[in-house]
């Protein structure tokens, strides 16, 4: 007589677990997916050339442009590298350029005690123009307050006055 109150417990458990099994069971909630951050952006000036100005001799020969960096960006480092970019199609058509006098960009940016340095990378090629690169790095760089002078240096890491808190360009940028 025993064996029917077991057989009846086991049908009693076997019900209690298939009841069990129909159950929802908890899952972790879904991890929602990162949305990144948008970087924070800040509008600077580059300036270019006039072409229209510099052929009739009409000063200001630099025209600004704005361009959108990122704020976390050294902004002078920037305004130069927007600047080897170049003027966009719709600048260019502006009669806006880019001169380089032959150099290719910037190969490093050093800024202290007001004196921004700045490393010029390829060949030199300003063919006596009075009128070349330096004076657009000049431009770019003397709009930023904590920059009061400009040296510049040629690809070979010349320049005619390297101390001193004057400008001071690569011998082959003189006219």
């Amino acid at each position: 007589m025993r064996t029917p109150g077991k057989l009846m417990a086991l049908i009693l458990l076997a019900l209690g677990l298939t009841g069990c099994s129909s159950a929802t069971i908890p899952t972790a909630a879904p991890t929602p997916t990162s949305t990144p951050t948008p970087t924070a952006m800040v509008q600077i000036s580059v300036y270019f050339t006039d072409s229209q100005r510099l052929t009739s001799g009409t000063a200001p020969l630099e025209v600004a442009v704005t361009r959108t960096v990122p704020a976390t960006a050294t902004l002078p480092e920037a305004a130069l590298t927007e600047f080897f970019k170049g003027p966009t199609a719709e600048e260019q058509a502006r009669g806006l350029q880019a001169i380089t006098s032959g150099f290719t960009g910037l190969s490093s940016l050093e800024i202290e005690d007001g004196i921004a340095r700045v490393h010029l990378a390829g060949p030199c090629a300003s063919n006596g123009a009075a009128y070349t690169v330096a004076q657009l790095l000049i431009k770019n760089l003397l709009q930023f307050p904590e920059i009061k002078a400009v040296k510049i240096y040629d690809a070979s890491g010349q320049t005619s006055e390297p101390t001193g808190e004057s400008n001071s360009i690569p011998i082959c940028l003189e006219p």
